[in-house]
């Protein structure tokens, strides 16, 4: 049978009797599948093995304990052999072809009125894949369809509208975690349900080019912040959120890093489930680690620092340890830097604690700039920091590679922790 020959279609068995002959673990699958297609399954084999046996001892199938006859094809709406003996298998596929009745021939695919496909389901999509005969090449293709609907390369999204005058079903909510820009860096989940958006509400960071890939007629819509600088206001996305569900579309609201670390996420999830919209809260990668991470920076290290606080200004500085074994990260910060470590230094830590400003992480623009307490605003300014940027503060910073080489007189092993190892040349 020439794969040309084939007209791939889908059989509605919900209620209807089908027939497996055969009790070995084939048949088990086979039953199983047609179990969960809602079929009232039939198994006829004089033996079963346990698998078979598990689902007719809960009543979910009928097994005749007995060899294979011409009558139980009767009534069949649809018959799967897997006896594992090709001449009965053939037996049973020309008394369903007699009766003109869809039968599987596992034993003769060539000769087979019906193929299994290799089947996976992605939310409400079913993948069924023929690979002419090929049951372990139509399994690799169809594992690697599903991957990319799951991950999000291939798309999800609904296009079919709803008929007019019908009533609106309530759409969705999701806040999406993008990380701090790089595509690569957005979850498989969050990817995923981009490639599922009717609506997708922008911020002005995160995986920006993720966008072009959308399908031309999903609607963006940016409400992207600068720092003191908010064209939509908070409420006024809320809002949108809100009115775009409750239209029945998927909406996606796309964040920089992750929705709940100073992303105003548990304002949005709030105001969604007030207004009885389901939402569902995607993490991602945050800024506050991910960024000090790009530029070699551990926001923890063995014998440096063993916790960290993340702010967004001076403001909350009072409340932090002023220790360089303790780092603070600092969100949102170059306008505030001179005031921040001019907070730091009266609240007790040193002058020459390590400080560390990375720009654009893991963007190709990426900068860092590396300097202390004392000096770092001085340093800011005649570089031209700019935001975004995340600040990092304590001696963690001496294990970047981007350190100067002042700054790494020890190496601070992971095997003695809390014991600086002097560095030999």
């Amino acid at each position: 049978m020439a794969i040309s020959d084939i007209y791939p279609t889908a059989l509605r068995l919900l209620g209807r009797p089908v027939l497996v002959v055969g009790g070995g673990p084939v048949a088990a699958r086979r039953a199983k599948g047609l179990l969960d297609a809602g079929a009232r399954v039939t198994v006829v084999a004089p033996v079963a093995c346990d698998a078979l046996g598990r689902l007719s001892a809960a009543g979910l199938l009928t097994w005749e304990p007995r060899k294979y006859v011409g009558s139980d094809v009767d009534g069949a709406w649809f018959i799967q052999t897997a006896t594992g003996d090709a001449g009965v298998d053939a037996q049973v596929a020309a008394d369903a072809e007699a009766q003109r009745i869809w039968c599987v021939n596992a034993s003769d695919h060539e000769a087979s009125a019906a193929w299994t496909p290799a089947v996976a389901e992605v939310d409400d999509i079913k993948i069924a894949v023929n690979a002419g005969g090929d049951p372990r090449r139509a399994m690799a293709v169809r594992d690697a369809v599903a991957t990319a609907l799951e991950t999000g390369d291939l798309p999800l999204r609904r296009r079919r509208q709803p008929v007019a005058g019908a009533a609106v079903v309530p759409g969705s909510v999701a806040l999406v975690g993008g990380g701090p820009g790089d595509v690569g860096l957005i979850t498989v989940r969050g990817r995923r349900l981009l490639g599922q958006a009717d609506v997708v509400v922008a911020d002005r960071l995160g995986p920006r080019e993720l966008l072009a890939e959308l399908a031309p007629d999903v609607r963006v819509i940016e409400v992207g912040k600068t720092p003191g600088h908010h064209p939509v206001p908070q409420v006024e996305i809320n809002r949108i959120l809100v009115e775009e569900a409750l239209r029945g579309q998927r909406v996606v609201r796309l964040k920089g890093g992750d929705p709940y670390v100073l992303g105003r996420g548990g304002e949005e999830a709030e105001y969604c489930r007030q207004h009885g919209v389901p939402v569902e809260v995607v993490s991602g990668v945050t800024s506050a680690i991910s960024v000090p991470a790009a530029a070699g920076i551990p926001v923890t290290h063995r014998g440096l620092a063993r916790g960290f606080s993340v702010v967004t200004g001076h403001d909350e500085l009072a409340e932090v340890p002023a220790r360089a074994d303790h780092t603070v990260v600092l969100l949102m910060g170059v306008g505030q830097l001179r005031a921040s470590a001019a907070a730091l230094g009266a609240a007790g830590l040193p002058g020459d604690t390590p400080v560390g400003i990375v720009e654009n992480g893991y963007l190709p623009e990426q900068r860092v700039t590396i300097g202390t307490l004392d000096s770092i605003a001085d340093q800011a300014d005649a570089a031209g920091v700019a935001n975004p940027a995340v600040i990092v503060i304590g001696d963690v910073v001496r294990v970047s590679p981007f350190a100067p080489a002042h700054f790494r007189t020890a190496d601070y092993s992971t095997t003695c922790p809390n014991h600086p190892r002097v560095l030999t040349t």
